[in-house]
């Protein structure tokens, strides 16, 4: 069901806070659903009941990005979808020091009132009325001075504002998810005619490219602890090459393009090394195996390789036991006569997916563990042994 605006009248009532404190820590699983409804039934219509349900769905599903003032808050499903990280939300409200700002298809409230909690004067705008009640009543619900109005932005946007976030669903009617800019809802384009000193726009982190030259300024991509999370163009910023972003709980680490020198190809060494993705995104795996001392195994493979492992937040390190060229035989009668039983398959590019390699080694009986990583040396497809990690290290 839907949640109209009816719905969030009842939910903002008196009665409605009383029964969802009272279910708030009930068993939400799907098997428990009916028993719950029946339960709810007993002092709400059966709209009521609904409603209450997946509010308190909703509230369950919200910890992550909303941990504090999630069992406060309202949802709708895609809204929470869409919503920022907090980390995402917490980052960009320290780079904004403008003192009034837009929030274009709002949803929730959620990016609006992160810039609220910094002090900027915020109005936030959404094509759907029950969206805008939601994000009134969570503004109120967080103790924020936050304004809010139902408007079409396709459109026309109110002047005089010095910073503009504009976030676009990037999903169609039916969820599926849309990489076209131009058929974000509303479209990528629509900025263009915009006036404000900065422009920031969320994109899809899968978001094509090329897409965006027509548009200059530069992007971000957004790594939240090793999850790519989001992208954000920068409108008015000079035009320059993407940029990746790694944000932890007191952190942001930025790393940006320079000119590099051609890393040099390597076998594996002692170490091997994962990049984080936002730098797989944003291009810069040379610019970190320069500041990483690191060589790379393949000119087409993201995985770096160096005898000693440095102090970064940028990806994962795995130690090397290990390494031989693919062939199937004597990979298997390698991890058969070490024992190995238990296998953690990673791949890049390698065309074998780590499930049918794991069946066609057909290891059973051994009691030891190790993560096989299956990639590309010079164009030829190679295997590498790592140590399974220990909790709590980076190896």
């Amino acid at each position: 069901m839907a949640l109209a605006l009816e719905d969030i009248e009842f939910l903002r009532s008196d009665r409605a806070r009383r029964i969802l404190a009272a279910f708030a820590e009930e068993d939400l699983s799907p098997a428990n659903t009916i028993p719950l409804l029946s339960r709810l039934r007993k002092s709400l219509t059966a709209r009521e009941a609904s409603a209450a349900l997946k509010t308190l769905t909703l509230r369950a599903k919200s910890r992550s990005k909303f941990p504090r003032q999630g069992p406060s808050m309202l949802f709708t499903d895609d809204a929470l979808q869409q919503a920022s990280q907090r980390a995402c939300r917490r980052y960009r409200g320290r780079l904004i020091e403008s003192p009034n700002a837009l929030d274009l298809c709002c949803g929730i409230g959620s990016d609006a009132l992160a810039l609220a909690a910094r002090g900027c004067q915020t109005l936030g705008l959404d094509i759907d009325p029950v969206r805008i009640a939601i994000a009134r009543h969570n503004a109120e619900a967080m103790g924020l001075d936050a304004r809010f109005e139902a408007a079409d932005v396709r459109r026309s946007i109110p002047a005089g504002y010095d910073f503009i976030f504009f976030d676009p669903s990037r999903r169609d009617e039916t969820g599926r998810r849309i990489r076209d800019v131009e058929r974000y809802r509303p479209p990528l384009s629509l900025a263009k005619g915009w006036r404000a000193d900065e422009i920031c726009v969320k994109l899809s982190p899968a978001v094509d490219l090329r897409q965006l030259t027509a548009y200059g300024g530069c992007v971000e991509f957004i790594s939240v602890a090793g999850d790519l999370t989001e992208a954000l163009l920068w409108l008015r910023r000079p035009s320059a090459p993407p940029s990746a972003t790694l944000l932890t709980d007191d952190a942001a680490c930025l790393l940006q393009y320079h000119a590099v020198e051609p890393v040099p190809i390597a076998p594996p060494k002692r170490w091997l090394f994962e990049p984080d993705p936002a730098v797989l995104r944003a291009g810069l795996v040379r610019q970190l195996a320069q500041e990483l001392n690191a060589t790379m195994l393949d000119e087409s493979i993201a995985y770096l390789t160096a005898d000693e492992r440095a102090d970064t937040p940028w990806g994962r390190y795995w130690a090397v036991l290990d390494w031989m060229p693919f062939q199937l035989k004597r990979l298997r009668r390698y991890l058969v006569q070490r024992g190995v039983g238990r296998l953690t398959v990673k791949k890049r590019g390698f065309p074998m997916s780590p499930e049918e390699l794991s069946a066609r080694l057909r290891l059973k009986d051994g009691r030891e563990s190790c993560v096989l990583v299956m990639t590309r040396h010079r164009g030829k497809p190679i295997a590498i042994i790592c140590r399974e990690p220990t909790f709590g290290q980076n190896e």
